[in-house]
């Protein structure tokens, strides 16, 4: 995918994977770019997310983004903070930039230290090959995710936004857990983009839940290269879109998932309401097994609802399920077998009503599989 204007990317394999996959990338703005951070709210922080934290609070631009896989660096202790440092230098230097010019990410098994040898050895390469593409940092920043994740959209004015993530299991809000970097030429300030951003995320990837974990690491970054101009309502439109679109990926390619859930609440009694509603049914280890198995068990999205403690008028909520009407205040007659042979569709639509005000919100997730325990069980050994 074409980068907007002044960036450029790159991906290539270090050797932190064992299995030489790439594991090494790069994101690059030919000039001073305005940012904005939104990170985990683990309290259990990878040196990375520290370090980058710092750096916001500084309010200088910055020029790179650093992206290692296959190793969180997390839990290192001040080796591995020192490690991190290291990673921004060598960075820095290959780039002929400041320190405090490079962001750095790092996501993978937690607990062991940053090998830097491959890393040094590897970025005289990486950086002669950026290029203005995203494919290959798309690539390299993943970890058990079964494919790359991109989106992008144009403004009308001739800007563009264009962002990559990763993400697949510890996923859940706030953050959600995963890395995504978005990209836009579009002329903005630092202080708008940042505020812009905070309400992008709260409708986007902290929407997103895959098993309830919250990782140490994940972080989603916004840059702006600043060189076209822009509507800025229709930049935030643009941010949104381009970040739900990458949410929906990273819940439909959740650790052993067959199939993405998408829950749209409606008649909530304000917009945080209906996203925290749409967030527990999504989150649900049983409404994600019903998802899994077909099974139309409304009751389980009921009581999803009810365990969140959001307002609602149970004698008029409504529960439809892939545009099947199953309950309205009480059980509505249904063809279960019909139902539950359109539930194996992709994707699986729940659409609830909460007859209390006019509150919407979305959430996305996926259904539990036994593949999930599998692929976790595998994950260390």
């Amino acid at each position: 995918m074409k980068l907007p204007a002044g960036f450029r990317g790159a991906g290539a394999a270090a050797g932190i994977k064992a299995s030489g996959k790439p594991d090494l990338a790069m994101i690059v703005s030919d000039a001073p770019s305005v940012w904005a951070l939104t990170a985990t709210t683990n309290r259990v922080k990878a040196a990375c997310v520290v370090r980058n934290q710092g750096l916001e609070q500084t309010r200088k631009p910055i020029r790179a983004v650093i992206i290692n896989s296959g190793n969180a660096n997390c839990a290192t202790g001040q080796e591995g903070t020192t490690r991190n440092s290291q990673l921004a230098d060598l960075t820095a230097n290959n780039l002929n930039l400041t320190r405090d010019e490079v962001v750095t990410a790092s996501t993978g098994v937690i607990g062991h230290q940053l090998l830097l040898e491959g890393i040094k050895t590897t970025l005289p390469n990486l950086t002669n090959t950026l290029e203005d593409t995203s494919d290959a940092a798309a690539e390299a920043i993943l970890t058990t995710d079964l494919v790359p994740k991109q989106a992008g959209v144009t403004l009308s004015k001739g800007a563009s936004i264009v962002g990559i993530a990763k993400g697949s299991g510890m996923i859940h809000p706030n953050m959600a857990t995963m890395l995504a970097f978005v990209m836009t030429d579009a002329k903005v300030e630092q202080d708008t983009l940042r505020t812009m951003w905070q309400r992008v995320i709260a409708q986007s990837f902290n929407q997103v839940t895959v098993d309830g974990d919250t990782s140490t690491n994940d972080m989603a970054l916004a840059l702006s290269s600043g060189q076209r101009e822009a509507n800025l309502d229709e930049l935030e439109q643009g941010l949104l879109s381009v970040c739900q679109n990458l949410a929906q990926k990273i819940a439909r390619d959740g650790e052993g998932a067959t199939k993405l859930i998408s829950v749209t609440v409606t008649g909530a009694q304000d917009d945080d309401a209906a996203r925290r509603a749409a967030r527990a049914i999504v989150r649900s280890p049983l409404v994600k097994s019903a998802a899994h198995g077909n099974d139309p068990n409304w009751g389980r999205i009921l009581s999803a609802i009810g365990q969140e403690g959001v307002e609602a008028d149970f004698d008029r909520v409504r529960i439809v399920v892939q545009a099947e009407p199953l309950f309205e205040g009480q059980p509505l007659e249904f063809d279960a077998a019909h139902v539950s042979a359109k539930m194996q569709h992709d994707p699986l639509q729940i659409e609830v009503d909460l007859a209390a005000g006019e509150g919407h919100g979305q959430a996305w997730g996926c259904d539990l599989s036994a593949e999930y325990v599998r692929i976790n069980a595998d994950y260390h050994t």
